[in-house]
């Protein structure tokens, strides 16, 4: 097995950078516990990147995640680069042509509450009852996003209206249809494919070729909803789920709800992979501008990314579940930053990854730990 991996780091903007510092303690406990070797070479991308090179995207930065492993992404943007034309502001700039550069068709979000925690949720304990594991699958270089024709008439200038183009074909649906029965069969066996097949015709089409793809998977049972019910249903019932299948739009839409069931969008990581597995991984939570430099951003997501590139880009799912644990059982123990506090009792960014690296080490030190009962 190979034991030493190189992951190209790109910190971006906003909270970016100091949430990215607790990833390096992380990854001081891995290089210092186990064989594997990690070597991180860091790149700009973003608002920073546009300041110092005219880009959010410099060939630099490319070249480096090209030679990489895996790319572990912060955020990018901010007020400050609003101005600047479509092309050169930090997501569209950067964020979406990496995801069309590698390909990366899929995204993962997991969505956990552990029943000790369910105290985190805004939901009541009734709904909640023992905590939920959920994994939205997200189409995530296709539909509204990118889909052409798009942009602006102004023919009548008291009158401007503008377009975007919905639009997927039966490839695209097929292959990310697929990734979400492979992953469920390793699950709950259900799939939950979100969809408004009563009035889109993208989603009609989205719908017969879901349904044709599950008949080659006949032990995962195969559920539609329209993606309002959808919504609804994540908060009347939210543990009725295992894998949700999502198109770009509505993914985009659903996990962030998804994020809050669980208290907070700083909980929330994300796997964005090619069909190699190849892997870019980021919070969900973007760049938060006005948390910069205040030491309160919760750095949880980005931690809990790092063990998504361990489990899908790496291979390393025993690494990834070390990580996984030592998060829960920081949490177990009372510490919580900003987001996730009464707002009088909570510790800062570094603070909380200093406790999950220490509780990291512990738990790998303790040989005897059963890493599956304690998840």
């Amino acid at each position: 097995m190979k034991k030493l991996f190189n992951i190209a780091v790109l910190p971006g903007d906003g909270i970016g950078p100091e949430v990215m510092l607790e990833t390096y303690k992380i990854l001081n406990v891995i290089n210092s516990k186990f064989d594997h070797k990690i070597h991180t070479h860091e790149f700009d991308i973003g608002g920073i990147a546009f300041d110092k090179f005219g880009t959010p995207l410099p060939k630099k930065t490319l070249d480096g995640c090209i030679k990489s492993d895996a790319i572990l992404f912060g955020s990018v943007g901010g007020k400050k680069w609003t101005c600047l034309s479509r092309d050169k502001q930090p997501e569209r700039g950067a964020l979406l042509p990496l995801r069309r550069f590698f390909n990366l068709f899929i995204n993962i979000r997991p969505i956990k509450l552990n029943n000790d925690l369910k105290q985190l949720s805004p939901l009541r304990e009734s709904i909640i009852k023992n905590g939920f594991d959920i994994l939205c699958i997200r189409e995530l270089i296709g539909g509204i996003y990118f889909g052409l024709p798009k942009g602006r008439n102004s023919f009548n200038k008291k009158n401007i209206s503008a377009f975007d183009t919905e639009i997927y074909s039966t490839k695209e649906i097929e292959r990310i249809a697929k990734v979400a029965f492979q992953l469920a069969l390793k699950r709950k066996k259900q799939v939950y494919s979100i969809d408004k097949a009563n009035v889109l015709e993208s989603s009609s089409l989205w719908r017969e070729v879901v349904t044709t793809v599950s008949k080659n998977f006949p032990d995962v049972t195969l559920h539609h909803l329209y993606v309002d019910n959808a919504a609804m249903q994540l908060i009347k019932h939210p543990n009725q789920f295992d894998v949700i299948l999502c198109s770009n739009l509505f993914g985009d839409i659903l996990s962030d709800e998804c994020a809050m069931l669980t208290g907070s969008i700083g909980m929330l990581p994300s796997a964005s992979l090619n069909k190699n597995f190849f892997g870019l991984f980021e919070p969900a939570g973007g760049s938060a501008p006005d948390l910069k430099g205040k030491n309160l951003a919760n750095p949880i997501a980005q931690i809990l990314s790092l063990a998504l590139l361990f489990e899908y880009s790496l291979n390393l799912k025993d690494i990834a579940q070390y990580i996984e644990l030592a998060v829960i059982k920081t949490l177990k123990k009372g510490y919580r930053t900003l987001d996730i506090s009464d707002g009088k009792n909570y510790i800062h960014t570094d603070q909380m990854g200093t406790k999950i690296a220490k509780t990291l080490s512990e738990i790998i030190t303790n040989e005897n730990y059963i890493i599956s009962k304690n998840i």
